[in-house]
């Protein structure tokens, strides 16, 4: 049995320049890029997430990612 599940992963960099990545599964589809962008912005802005390198200081970029889990069904 294959699994198909997506993920939307918002991307964003921190005080020490390191990556911090906020995951949200099963997004909405299509994904609306100017909502994505929107929403992110009002995450920065707002500082609303800590990361362990500090506050979040930039957008990176937004993706959606898909995964197929290939389930083995054992006797």
């Amino acid at each position: 049995m294959i699994e198909l599940s997506k993920t939307l992963e918002l991307l964003f960099e921190n005080e020490e320049g390191r990556q911090v990545t906020v995951s949200v599964d099963q997004p909405i589809e299509p994904v609306d890029a100017a909502a994505v962008a929107n929403s992110m912005a009002v995450i920065l802005n707002g500082n609303t997430l800590l990361s362990s390198g500090g506050d979040l200081v930039a957008i990176r970029g937004a993706r959606v990612v898909e995964r197929n889990v290939n389930v083995i069904e054992l006797p």
